[in-house]
């Protein structure tokens, strides 16, 4: 039998989860690592953190399969995207915490570009909005803060990449500085249609583009991991920033297919087949996928805050002590109460885009406790997400599927789809395998390698475990849905 590995670096842990040679998981291992926090709307990681609980976690995941390396084919890379990394190009050690994409240091160098002019032409390039979430101005941001960084950028010293170049740079022994189309058209310097880096938008942002890394389909020779980390040489033939691959691993190849991923934050991709959307809502047009040289693009939405607010229960208010709990809490909330939770903890994402408001809570009477925040916590899910699919299906207007794919640690909360679902008035179906972001990488890398089916019989294999559809009464969804665009109204002016 022969072995992919796939290594799904997260925004708050790492994962290495092995398959088999029928895509079926054999063993999973999973490591937290420390969110750096060093003030208010900064948020940072140790490169080294990331990459060390990957090796830990890869190594773990090998052990509990008792398999030899040797065995393993080929290994798939997904990430969490737009984090930024820069390295010193001869020691490997990076110049200062990686900013991580819900960073919002870089606001007033947002707005200033925005007032200047420039965001038209970034968004005819990249297909993106200009927001502190994409990764070009947290390098700007790199160059211009971190003493000597400029100097020795402009003198070819260091190397950017997202956190898949960090890893393969490492992990391939510095021979393969490289990434992927989907997460470089994440960067904001990259320009989708051309597909190559934008000297124009470099040019703005003064960074110099030998600090860049060599972009590749998803499913290509990123170069080896070298035997000293697992025990044995193996290829990686996969790579894919962490919301395409997830939008991979359901299948979605047909134009009109949806697919949304509940994680840290939630994010929806649209499948456009090969065109490129210009939305007029706000929403981001980005690259799908890329095979044998052939772009896929996609609309997306991003919601920062979604599985982050189940945590904020969990560690920050202390009324619970783990995710399964809000369920039997949602369940007994007073049913006369009508809280609304906006979790803007960093701000707003599509399509309001807005780094600056801050989270609140409507509706509040003394009777309100545990029951009745952990029922509005899964419901502002349901409600941006209803958000994000509005104005998606206002830029795209041919026909297409209404069904909702889900997939993510959050979408194994019954109460909180079945909300999703009534909220939408449309079906939402979750897969068999939740573990989509990786098995979206893990068929890269296996398809590659020639152990895996090709994209129609991949797509044909895809397994529903259940279908949720709307039960909530037409009346009380829209009675619900205009009080939450009233209390996001509130938000965005205080």
């Amino acid at each position: 039998m022969q072995y992919i590995l796939a290594i799904d670096q997260g925004t708050t842990s790492s994962r290495a989860i092995l398959f088999d040679d029928t895509m079926q998981v054999v063993n999973t291992a999973q490591q937290e690592f420390t969110q750096i926090f060093p003030q208010s709307g900064w948020v940072e990681h140790d490169p080294n953190d990331l990459l060390q609980t990957v090796l830990q976690t890869c190594r773990a995941v090998i052990a509990k399969a008792g398999i030899n390396a040797a065995e393993i084919a080929a290994i798939g890379i997904t990430n969490q995207r737009e984090t930024t990394i820069v390295w010193d190009k001869y020691t490997g050690e990076p110049i200062h915490n990686a900013i991580v994409w819900q960073d919002r240091r870089t606001s007033d160098m947002c707005h200033d570009l925005r007032d200047a002019g420039h965001e038209p032409m970034i968004t005819e390039k990249t297909g993106l909005l200009l927001d502190p979430y994409f990764s070009g101005t947290k390098l700007n941001w790199l160059l211009e803060n971190v003493k000597d960084a400029r100097q020795r950028a402009e003198s070819g010293d260091l190397l950017f990449g997202t956190v898949d170049s960090f890893l393969i740079w490492h992990l391939t022994g510095r021979k393969a500085h490289v990434t992927d189309a989907t997460n470089a058209a994440r960067t904001l310097i990259y320009d989708i249609k051309q597909g190559a880096w934008s000297r124009e938008i470099c040019d703005l942002l003064n960074i110099p583009m030998s600090m860049l890394p060599e972009v590749k389909d998803c499913a290509a020779d990123f170069g080896s991991v070298q035997a000293k980390h697992f025990g044995a040489e193996i290829p990686i033939l996969g790579v894919a920033g962490d919301q395409q691959a997830a939008t991979i691993g359901q299948a979605c190849f047909e134009p009109g297919m949806m697919k949304s991923t509940y994680g840290t934050g939630c994010f929806a991709l649209l499948n456009t087949g090969d065109t490129l959307v210009r939305s007029k809502n706000r929403m981001l047009g980005t690259i799908a996928y890329q095979l044998d040289g052939k772009t896929t693009y996609a609309l997306e939405g991003s919601i920062f805050i979604a599985g982050a607010v189940v945590q904020w229960l969990r560690d920050g208010l202390k009324i619970i002590e783990n995710a399964a709990e809000t369920t039997a809490l949602a369940d007994a909330a007073d049913p006369t109460q009508s809280l609304i939770m906006v979790p803007a903890f960093t701000g707003l994402g599509a399509p309001y885009w807005n780094a600056d408001c801050r989270g609140a809570i409507y509706g509040l009477t003394r009777n309100s406790g545990p029951a009745e925040f952990a029922r509005a916590a899964l419901e502002s899910v349901g409600f941006q997400t209803r958000d994000l699919l509005e104005a998606m299906q206002q830029d795209w207007k041919a026909a297409g599927s209404n069904v909702l794919r889900v997939d993510g640690g959050m979408s194994a909360n019954s109460w909180a789809m079945q909300f999703l679902s009534d909220i939408l008035g449309a079906p939402v179906d979750r897969p068999k395998t939740l573990e989509t972001t990786a098995l979206g990488v893990a068929w890269l890398a296996g398809m590659r390698a020639g152990i895996y089916p090709d994209q129609a019989e991949f797509a044909e294999n895809w397994a529903l475990d259940q279908r949720f559809k709307p039960k909530m009464a037409e009346k009380l969804r829209e009675t619900k849905y205009e009080r939450w665009k009233k209390a996001v109204q509130a938000t965005l002016t205080v």
